[in-house]
């Protein structure tokens, strides 16, 4: 802010006088205070709030450039953007250590150098996302490893702020770190398909089944076969009835031996339920909702970050010793994101392995007392109902984090800043999560990116917060953490509806078993 403070005072408006100087006018005396300094930098609280501006556009922009990487990524698949992203990287930091060659005549490269930086670091960071679809029932785990270990990444400036001081120029890091970035350019060349990683449970394994008692020879997966089996116990529950003009033309052409063959002819159309279309999916009740939390939780935990040092000062009287030996322990405890971050992970893919389709549990409930051991879980229901207890787990979290923002005392505030890494690993976790479990693997770029959109807007309001806690509250945090508090409330809408679809899906199963055993009775009547 400079080493002078500017007065406007009548006639001496505009004139600059010396920081710790004194200044009379008739009867009035301005006495001006000593400048405040953190390591050395003069600070104030107008620069609080450029600072504080600035973290929260650079945290917008970061986030909101998800979206159109999620839309080019489900369109073009994460190859081409994951080799464009790793490009970008490396160029940026040869970009940067040019720069640095001559600070004085090429210092606006950085600009430059940081945008490449910030689009290829998001370019690798998301389509990592895609990865754990390799690993089946334990995606969930991998994609909180994964955003754990995005989220836990700042630690890593420290170390390299050790091997600077150990005398290592910074020109050479940063070409080091583009010869990094070169290694994930290559990998990705050689060793990541051409084509989108599939979700588990868009696996479908195409096989030849002969039914030579039904008169059909198709190929057709067992998704597409429950659907066909299904349709054909309600035609033959209710006679004649469904039959329409082109049902019987065939059956007036000698397709008389089995009805079924009809019935996969005419009734076999695309199942618009299993893959809703994108805007569908926007505007599905989980989707908004997950909005809901995931704006509430991103204001609370940006503006927490952003006032962090605003808020440990106000606690300690201005001790800046204090504040930063406390920011500094809130960095080292980023490494707790890589950590935990598997624990939400884990409880999404909880019991999932010993799951089973539909298709599966009407074969388990057809068969004798004796044989059944065990009725096995409905994979669709059990990622639900680990959904539903994650966001639980999560928003609980969070509330407790409010509580302790609520209690100025210092030694407390470790224990916020555990509450605050941990909720920031989870969130994100879980939110992948639940869009892995219940949308199409084609569209999870999109929502991801969308749901990264919304929230990063929602997020600006974080700064007109933080203005009116430095103006009007005069630096005391206590009815913003309030506000935030209450608003914390309504992340449990989701868990709570995600407890009705849970339900509303049991029936939807029953009615499906309920068909499918109709449709066997009928059947086998029939051919006696």
């Amino acid at each position: 802010m400079g080493m002078s403070k500017t007065h406007k005072l009548g006639a001496w408006e505009n004139v600059t006088v010396p920081a710790n100087a004194s200044l009379s006018t008739g009867n009035v005396t301005t006495v001006h205070e000593e400048p405040v300094r953190v390591n050395g930098w003069l600070t104030c609280k107008e620069q609080d709030e450029m600072l504080n501006l600035a973290f929260t556009v650079g945290s917008f922009l970061l986030s909101a450039i998800t979206l159109p990487l999620g839309i080019v990524m489900d369109k073009y698949g994460p190859r081409k953007l994951r080799l464009l992203g790793s490009a970008s990287f490396a160029v940026s930091c040869v970009m940067i250590a040019y720069g640095a060659s001559n600070p004085d005549s090429l210092s606006v490269l950085i600009f430059f150098a940081l945008a490449l930086n910030g689009f290829g670091g998001m370019c690798m960071t998301f389509t990592s996302l895609t990865l754990p679809n390799m690993f089946g029932d334990l995606r969930s785990t991998f994609i909180a490893l994964m955003i754990g270990s995005y989220a836990s990444s700042a630690v890593t400036f420290p170390g390299i702020k050790v091997i600077y001081d150990f005398g290592v120029s910074f020109i050479l890091i940063l070409l080091v770190w583009a010869c990094c970035a070169g290694l994930v350019f290559f990998n990705c060349f050689f060793n990541w398909p051409l084509e989108p990683f599939p979700g588990p449970e868009d696996m479908d394994y195409t096989v030849k089944i002969k039914f030579s008692w039904l008169g059909f020879d198709h190929k057709i997966t067992g998704k597409q076969f429950y659907k066909q089996v299904t349709t054909v116990g309600r035609r033959l529950s209710v006679g004649g009835s469904m039959k329409n003009h082109k049902e019987m033309a065939a059956l007036q052409d000698g397709n008389k031996l089995c009805l079924s063959t009809v019935d996969l002819e005419v009734k076999c159309q695309p199942d618009m339920a299993a893959s809703p279309s994108f805007m569908q999916s926007v505007f599905s009740p989980i989707l908004l909702l997950s909005l809901i939390t995931m704006c509430m939780t991103q204001l609370r935990l940006i503006f927490y970050m952003g006032a962090m040092n605003n808020i440990l000062q106000f606690m300690v009287d201005g001790d800046l010793g204090t504040v930063n030996l406390y920011t500094s322990i809130f960095g080292v405890l980023q490494l707790l994101c890589l950590v935990t971050a598997p624990v939400i992970g884990y409880i999404m893919d909880w019991k999932l392995k010993e799951c089973t389709d539909g298709s599966e549990e009407a074969e388990e409930k057809d068969a004798s007392p004796g044989d059944k051991k065990k009725k096995p879980r409905d994979r669709q229901i059990q990622k639900v109902v680990n959904a539903t207890r994650a966001f639980a787990f999560t928003n609980l979290l969070l509330v407790a984090f409010g509580v302790t923002c609520l209690i100025p005392n210092l030694p407390l505030q470790i224990l916020s800043f555990i509450l605050h890494t941990v909720v920031r690993g989870f969130i994100h976790s879980a939110m992948g999560g639940l869009y892995a479990a219940v949308y199409p693997s084609t569209q999870f770029g999109s929502l991801t990116g969308l749901q990264s959109l919304v929230s990063a807007l929602f997020a600006l309001l974080q700064q007109p917060l933080f203005l009116v806690m430095m103006g009007p509250l005069e630096g005391d945090p206590l009815w913003v953490n309030v506000g935030l508090l209450g608003l914390s409330m309504l992340g449990f809408c989701l868990p709570l509806y995600l407890i009705c679809y849970r339900r509303r899906l049991e029936r939807e199963k029953r009615q499906q078993l309920d068909d499918a055993k109709l449709f066997l009775k009928s059947n086998s009547e029939a051919f006696v």
